[in-house]
C-alpha cells in the first residue's frame, strides 16, 4: 500500500474539473501538494493548502523548469497526477496543423518530458522506501478510437502506449506508472475544445467518483484502470465511447 500522508505529489492541470477533486483526494489523504496550471487565479481560487506554479505544458523549457521547482519545494519528488489535456472535435481529414501540433503537444508529450524530466527525482524518492508513480490520464478514446475525435483519440492511444511500454521499464527502478481510461467525465473540457464543436453526449462520469477511483487506485499500488474499472454513468447502459474521458 502507498501511504500519501508527506507525500510531496506535483498535480498537472490542478485547476481542471478532474485535477481539482484529485487534488482535494490527496490533500485530504496528508499529501504535500505542489498546484500547476496556466493560470495563477484559477489555482488560488482552489483554496488548497499547497504551493502553486504556473507553466505551460506544451513549452519543453517549462516543464523543466516546473519540475525542477516542484523537487525543490519539500527537496524530493514522490509522485506525479497528468490532469491536463485539450481536446478537439471535427473530421480526420479537416484537422488543422495547429490543432494537432497542440493536441499532441499537451496531451502526449508533456506527459512523457515530464516523466523523463522527474525520472532522477522519483528514483530518489524508491531509493528512500517510499513509493513513487506517476498517474495519467489517457481515457477511454485510448481503448475505443472515436470518429469526429480521431486526432484527439490519437494523442491519447500514443500516449497509453508510451505509459505501458515506460512502465514495464520503471518498474525494476520502483517507478510505478499508473494509466486511467474513464469514460466521458463531466469536467467541462468538452465544452471548451480547442478546434470544433462538442455534439451532444450522453451523462458523464462524476468527476468525484473518478477522482475517488484514482486516487484509491494510487494507495492500492494499482498499476492500470481500463475503462471497466470506473462505474458506469446514471441512466447509461454502457461507458459512453463518444466522451472525452477528460
Amino acid at each position: 500500500m502507498t501511504s500519501l500522508r508527506d507525500a510531496s505529489i506535483l498535480i498537472v492541470g490542478a485547476s481542471g474539473g478532474l485535477g481539482r477533486d484529485i487534488a482535494r483526494l490527496l490533500a485530504e489523504n496528508g499529501a504535500r501538494l505542489i498546484l500547476s496550471g496556466r493560470d495563477r487565479g484559477r489555482l488560488e481560487a482552489l483554496k488548497l493548502p499547497g504551493t502553486i506554479m504556473t507553466a505551460d505544458l506544451a513549452v519543453p523549457a517549462d516543464i523543466l523548469d516546473l519540475v525542477a521547482r516542484a523537487t525543490d519545494v519539500d527537496g524530493r519528488l514522490d509522485g506525479i497526477v497528468n490532469a491536463a489535456g485539450v481536446v478537439a472535435f471535427g473530421a480526420a481529414t479537416e484537422v488543422s496543423d495547429a490543432t494537432l501540433e497542440r493536441l499532441f503537444a499537451v496531451n502526449t508529450l508533456a506527459p512523457i518530458r515530464l516523466l523523463r524530466a522527474a525520472r532522477h527525482a522519483l528514483t530518489d524518492s524508491a531509493a528512500a522506501g517510499r513509493r513513487p508513480f506517476v498517474v495519467t490520464l489517457s481515457g477511454v478514446v485510448s481503448e475505443s478510437p472515436t470518429a469526429n475525435l480521431a486526432a484527439y483519440s490519437a494523442s491519447k492511444a500514443a500516449l497509453a502506449a508510451f505509459d505501458k511500454a515506460a512502465g514495464r521499464e520503471l518498474r525494476r527502478t520502483g517507478i510505478r506508472i499508473l494509466d486511467a481510461r474513464p469514460g466521458h467525465t463531466e469536467t467541462g473540457l468538452s465544452a471548451h475544445p480547442i478546434a470544433g464543436e462538442a455534439p451532444r453526449l450522453p451523462t458523464g462520469h462524476a468527476p468525484n467518483l473518478v477522482a475517488r477511483r484514482i486516487v484509491d487506485a494510487i494507495m492500492a499500488d494499482e498499476a492500470d484502470l481500463p475503462s471497466t474499472a470506473f462505474s458506469v454513468p446514471a441512466g447509461s447502459p454502457s461507458p459512453p465511447e463518444t466522451g472525452t474521458g477528460g
